[in-house]
């Protein structure tokens, strides 16, 4: 059986952020033609591709699927684990912004089927999500978390952005104070991207805005990469920490290269070396699913060497390199040529080995991008 991985995108949102660039719409007038055409790609996958696979994560991705009824999000889990082989402790997520759900929601979304939340804080500092265009404050950001555990939530993940525009490195620490506080397994520690088309990228642009340097940004990475390891939190990927046992299962099968299917406007799927996606368009989404019976916008096969060069820079990423791996899935080859330079990265503290597992160091996680380039 081969694990396999399911994201759901919900494209609805109550208000676009300046920096996001997710495929999201705020207009809800398609809610319910949209779930019908996200059954029937269900459907038209499933009776192709289900006999051999374990689902061992479902996660509900946006927008903002927590602006959805529990009702809506449990006719989805249920349609597939009507055609597809769950996995009895399947990771299921639900993405959830503060300002979205109260206490009873939160309970019914448990109820429907959810048993891992991820909640989109960004920031604890009501200065930073008034400039970020957030809908919450940071008062409203931690009663939902705590409104989570109190429904019996215990897997919760929070969201942070990172090196803000002016963002001291006292408020960035006072962010992961807070943070490392509340009743979460996971945090997710992101860098401000700036993302071409949205309206972030064109404030800086026009010079409204100031982003900050590089070395500063490296220097909150590395603070983030030290408060959070001393306080329990393994890294486990460039931008996620977890305590022991709640590393996410929907992110490790994105780094470790398994399947995965994407159901929805503008999603991804990778099964058996062939990739595809969706229209982003809700409406070309829909009358594709009318027609095609998916949503099928575009489709590549990856040669050898594609996915050679994304298995070795996932790895690396997140878990580590496992050479046996590696060696079973592609040949030799690949190890024999870069020998010289991991020996090196191994001498420079930039990785550690564990067994035949490469792993990258804090230090080299700081330099990730740049080790990375070495490589492919």
């Amino acid at each position: 059986m081969k694990e396999t991985a399911i994201y759901i995108h919900i494209p609805f949102c109550e208000h676009k952020c300046i920096y996001c660039d997710f495929y999201s719409i705020t207009t809800r007038e398609n809610v319910q033609s949209y779930l019908y055409s996200l059954l029937k790609e269900i459907d038209f996958y499933s009776s192709q591709n289900a006999d051999d696979r374990k689902i061992i994560s479902i996660f509900f991705g946006g927008g903002t699927p927590s602006l959805m009824e529990p009702e809506y999000i449990q006719k989805i889990i249920e349609h597939i684990k009507d055609k597809f082989d769950v996995s009895e402790n399947a990771e299921i997520t639900l993405e959830t912004n503060p300002g979205t759900v109260t206490k009873e929601k939160i309970k019914h979304f448990k109820n429907a089927g959810v048993n891992r939340i991820s909640i989109g804080i960004q920031s604890f500092s009501d200065d930073e999500l008034k400039f970020l265009t957030r809908i919450h404050n940071s008062e409203t950001a931690i009663k939902t978390i705590y409104d989570a555990a109190e429904s019996g939530f215990e897997n919760i993940s929070l969201d942070l952005i990172f090196n803000l525009p002016k963002q001291t490195k006292e408020k960035w620490r006072n962010n992961l104070e807070i943070a490392a506080g509340l009743p979460v397994k996971h945090i997710s520690a992101y860098s401000l991207i700036l993302e071409r088309g949205t309206i972030l990228n064109k404030m800086v642009l026009d010079g409204k805005i100031k982003i900050q340097d590089d070395d500063y940004d490296a220097e909150l990475y590395k603070n983030t990469i030290e408060f959070l390891n001393a306080r329990g939190f393994s890294q486990y990927e460039v931008s996620n920490f977890a305590m022991p046992g709640f590393e996410s299962v929907h992110n490790k099968a994105y780094w470790q290269y398994k399947d995965y299917f994407g159901f929805g406007s503008s999603a991804h799927s990778f099964i058996d070396g062939k990739r595809w996606w969706n229209f982003s368009s809700v409406k070309f989404y829909n009358a594709s699913v009318g027609k095609n019976k998916s949503g099928l916008a575009g489709s590549e096969i990856l040669t050898k060497q594609q996915m050679l060069n994304e298995y070795v820079m996932l790895a690396l990423r997140s878990g580590g390199l496992n050479t046996n791996e590696l060696q079973q899935k592609f040949g030799g080859d690949w190890i024999l040529k870069n020998s010289k330079t991991i020996e090196k990265f191994l001498d420079d503290r930039y990785f550690r080995k564990d067994n035949k597992c490469i792993k990258l160091t804090p230090k080299g996680y700081a330099l990730c991008d740049e080790i990375l380039q070495k490589f492919i």
